[in-house]
């Protein structure tokens, strides 16, 4: 009976010390998760970082996930907006070519003809309304190496200095006016084609500025001989033809019109010397509007369309 009553005495003193032990491990946790909350942040213990899952990576929190794989629509080109360079085409055949950023155009020059292989620019209807007027005054481009074509280069050669992007897109801005006298934005071009036909499309441009907002613009130089005729000390090369690209962005019914000049004494009208921009494309080795999206592109760089008016 004594040994049986010690048996129940010595169960009750270790149920005893195991409830002991769970209550003093119950006060030690509750003490040490409140010390860490009244550390500083500096003491905190640092937190384990987030695991990287797949191609997920981990970022702070402020910073969404971001994952490697495309959406659904990322193969898709967005809508263009303006002023995002519509006017820089893409070089798809080798050449010699050094881009010259200017104020108001950007050119690709080579240094093997002398001239531009094209020069673009974006003319808005706010800066046709610019004052500042006309310099004249011709001068090497301080952007590249010597030797640089001079004015005296055209002087008595029977070509007048054709200006790509003509003075006066460049109104608005006495630099860009400056710079579109460069010699590098310049080609021996016809007398009469300089102040005729070409002129008159110069002209036309800016009314659809006025008119529609913005155009982009892209033209220069097609040599079709390898040994094109040279002008000057610095040899620059005559081309044999020019081209010009235009587009009017316009949302519901964007435009894009391809032209391409003799370079010679002709006068007509100007619809006789359209061409779809897809045939512009082929003859100078240049991908026009390539910002635009694909399907768009296509449509419009197809078609030779009507010239559009000019009329408000």
């Amino acid at each position: 009976m004594c040994a049986q009553k010690r048996r129940k005495q010595g169960g009750s003193l270790k149920g005893f010390i195991v409830l002991m032990l769970i209550v003093a491990g119950s006060i030690y946790l509750y003490q040490q998760q409140t010390h860490i909350r009244q550390l500083p942040q500096a003491e905190q213990p640092a937190a384990k970082p987030q695991e990287n899952f797949g191609n997920v990576k981990a970022q702070s929190p402020e910073a969404p996930v971001k994952k490697d794989f495309p959406s659904a629509s990322a193969s898709r080109k967005p809508t263009v907006k303006p002023s995002e360079a519509l006017e820089i085409p893409v070089t798809l055949s080798k050449r010699d070519e050094r881009i010259l950023k200017r104020t108001g155009y950007t050119a690709s020059y080579n240094s093997y003809y002398k001239t531009p292989n094209w020069v673009g620019w974006e003319l808005t209807r706010k800066e046709t309304k610019g004052k500042n007027v006309r310099i004249n005054r011709f001068s090497p481009d301080p952007d590249l190496p010597e030797p640089r074509v001079e004015h005296a280069d055209y002087t008595h050669s029977g070509y007048d200095r054709g200006h790509m992007a003509p003075a006066a897109d460049m109104k608005w801005s006495q630099k860009a006016m400056a710079e579109s006298f460069y010699m590098s934005n310049v080609c021996p071009q016809n007398q009469k084609l300089n102040r005729d036909d070409w002129n008159d499309l110069e002209e036309t441009c800016r009314q659809w500025a006025k008119k529609f907002e913005t155009v982009y613009i892209v033209c220069g130089p097609i040599y079709d001989s390898k040994q094109p005729r040279r002008i000057g000390k610095h040899q620059v090369a005559v081309p044999d033809r020019f081209f010009k690209v235009v587009l009017i962005n316009n949302r519901k019914n964007p435009v894009a019109m391809g032209f391409i000049f003799p370079n010679r004494a002709h006068h007509q009208k100007l619809e006789r010397y359209m061409v779809s921009v897809d045939s512009v494309e082929k003859t100078t080795g240049l991908d026009f509007f390539s910002k635009l999206p694909d399907a768009v592109e296509e449509k419009i760089e197809a078609a030779v369309p009507q010239l559009p008016s000019t009329a408000n």
